[in-house]
């Protein structure tokens, strides 16, 4: 059995196959927990400053590597160190509802 394509066909073949592989390219083969931040990449990923960073380092509250004056943060190891911040989540509807209902009745 033979199946022959349409060009259109593989184009759009050929274009989700790109799509799929570009973001490890540009990786160049690397995971996302591979990746290596410098400070203003780290900040980035956070969201915070190049300040906050830097004060994090002072007191050793990040986890990060030194080499040769440069800093250097793995992400495997922050998203671990922000993973230790982490708190469940508690809250369902009816337990924010229940207190309302109370201070609705007891105010009238």
């Amino acid at each position: 059995m033979k199946t022959e394509l349409e060009p259109q066909d593989i184009e759009a073949i050929a274009q989700k196959v790109a799509e799929i592989l570009k973001p490890m390219l540009a990786r160049n083969g690397k995971t996302e927990s591979e990746t290596i931040f410098d400070v203003q990449g780290l900040a980035e990923y956070l969201r915070v400053s190049k300040k906050w960073v830097y004060e994090r380092v002072q007191f050793k509250e990040v986890p990060h590597i030194k080499i040769k004056g440069q800093l250097r943060f793995s992400r495997k190891d922050i998203d671990k160190w922000l993973s230790e911040y982490k708190l469940p989540a508690v809250d369902t509807p009816e337990r924010i509802i229940m207190p309302l209902r109370q201070t609705v009745t007891t105010s009238l």
